[in-house]
């Protein structure tokens, strides 16, 4: 037997040699790679998501608004106390537009906005003083009287600055019957940019008689990125207005809002928009079409109330819509939101509550009274309709057509249904009364019943109930509610007055169904 020669003997260790150190150095670089690529990637993911929140706009405030309000100079004496009612001087912007005086003049304390405007110009008002408000296209609010001839001294500190709008003779205007000052209200949008305010999102704008509930303005508008291009609004309760006009229009009454990107580029435009579009009627109806013609469509947002309906808007309040109400109008031409008050105190009222919660206001939720059979719909920090008999769900969140049409014979453009001809027969309403909020964050609100007609009472009426009370927590909705919202539940609890009904609001649990639990 031959035995293996030295030499091969040396090749084999050294190969067992090689072997041994090309694994030991693999095993560190492994352990290595374990020890250190993780933390690296780590590192690297951090600061990418640290870059993408530095990114993120912070939350939108009321101050990022800038206001185009359109007024003229007959109406504005009148119509500057529904202003009044939702302005905040201190932390708002903007300005009320109305013509020159009627030699065509402009008062020596004021500056037409013809004027050519500077990128640069930043100058404070004495009545928006935190804000930096443009000197050169404002009146003072300590000084308009010989502006407006015939009027008092404006020299109330709640309402916005005044602006003298430029003359739009030079546009064409050819709808018979019209009004060519919608051609001057319509380029208030362009103005209003040009009053060059820093730190905008959003520019929005709206009527005299144009009431904002300016918490869920804000709310609202936070849930789109202002740096994108953004046209929101809300169509007529009109059908007919809507297919007369435009289906995908925001209607001016009811207010809209145009992010800056989108208002900056349209309003390098809109003088050329104006020419094109002499036929048509309103303001609205050349703003909207010259954005169409930049390829932007109407975003729309249902807590806008344009409000073309006549007569008791109850049935509109009292179902509103599941988002928070933002605007409403044409007050002037419906009744008093509340009973035995004028329009400006009943829109007071309201306001009280929505100071306490504002999210919450006219938001509908539905209970159901097993014993009684009884259906109740409370419309937050406005009223409560009791049905003295089962409803179901779908049909109750329908608004009561207490309304008239905008124009005889013509449809609504809303989920309605008839209200019915004998007031007996109609749910018991409550109004509210007083709403006010306790030290462990509970908010009562207490609605006092609305006598109508002589009607028959029996036990198992309602309407032998003097009073509702309703307890809830402020309501605080972030994008995502906003995004996918969802209705409140709420709950008839014992209660040891006879003439009295306690009422709970609460979020719904996550199976839990809306509808009349029999016994």
């Amino acid at each position: 037997m031959q035995l293996p020669s030295k030499p091969q003997t040396q090749n084999s260790n050294r190969f067992l040699t090689i072997s041994l150190i090309t694994g030991s150095i693999f095993m560190v670089y492994l352990i290595l790679s374990l020890l250190f690529t993780p933390n690296e990637n780590i590192r690297r993911i951090t600061n990418s998501l640290e870059k993408d929140l530095k990114s993120l706009p912070a939350e939108t405030r009321i101050d990022h608004i800038v206001f185009g309000i359109a007024s003229n100079r007959n109406l504005w004496p009148q119509r500057k106390d529904y202003v009044r009612l939702w302005w905040r001087p201190r932390q708002m912007r903007g300005c009320v537009f109305l013509e020159k005086n009627e030699n065509n003049t402009v008062s020596s304390n004021s500056i037409n906005t013809t004027t050519t405007p500077s990128k640069n110009r930043t100058v404070s008002s004495k009545n928006t003083t935190l804000l930096s408000t443009p000197r050169n296209f404002l009146i003072s609010n300590q000084n308009v009287s010989d502006t407006l001839s015939g009027t008092e001294s404006d020299t109330d500190p709640d309402l916005p600055p005044v602006c003298i709008s430029e003359d739009t003779s030079r546009f064409p205007y050819t709808y018979w019957g019209g009004l060519r000052s919608a051609i001057r209200v319509a380029r208030a949008v362009t103005e209003t940019v040009l009053l060059n305010h820093t730190n905008v999102r959003w520019f929005v704008f709206g009527d005299d008689d144009t009431i904002f509930f300016p918490d869920n303005l804000v709310k609202t508008l936070s849930k789109y990125d202002h740096r994108l291009w953004y046209y929101v609004g809300a169509n007529s309760e009109s059908f007919m207005q809507n297919k007369f006009f435009s289906f995908n229009m925001a209607y001016g009454g009811a207010g809209f809002a145009i992010s800056y990107p989108l208002a900056k580029v349209l309003t390098k435009v809109f003088d050329s928009c104006l020419e094109r579009y002499p036929h048509l009627y309103g303001s609205d109806a050349r703003i909207s079409s010259c954005l169409a013609e930049l390829g932007v469509g109407l975003t729309q947002e249902p807590g806008f109330h344009q409000m073309d309906i006549r007569g008791d808007m109850f049935g509109l309040l009292a179902a509103h819509p599941l988002t928070p109400v933002i605007s409403l109008h044409h007050l002037e031409t419906t009744d008093p939101i509340f009973p035995n008050m004028n329009t400006t105190k009943a829109l007071h009222h309201l306001l009280r509550a929505s100071a306490i919660d504002p999210h919450r206001l006219l938001q509908q939720s539905v209970c159901y009274d097993s014993w009684f059979t009884w259906t109740i719909s409370v419309s937050w920090g406005y009223a409560i309709q009791v049905f003295d008999s089962h409803v179901y769900l779908p049909d109750a969140l329908r608004a009561r057509e207490t309304f008239r049409p905008w124009k005889r014979g013509t449809m609504f453009n809303i989920d309605s249904r008839e209200d019915h001809s004998d007031p007996c027969r109609r749910p018991t309403v409550f109004f509210l009364d007083q709403v006010e909020q306790g030290g462990d964050g509970v908010i009562r609100s207490v609605y006092k019943r609305y006598v109508v007609g002589k009607c028959g009472l029996d036990m198992a009426s309602p309407r032998k109930l003097d009073e509702v009370r309703v307890f809830s927590r402020k309501l605080e909705i972030g994008v995502k509610q906003l995004q996918a919202p969802r209705r409140h539940c709420c709950d008839v609890l014992p209660s040891t007055a006879g003439r009295v009904m306690d009422i709970a609001i609460r979020e719904c649990k996550e199976d839990e169904l809306i509808y009349l639990h029999t016994q």
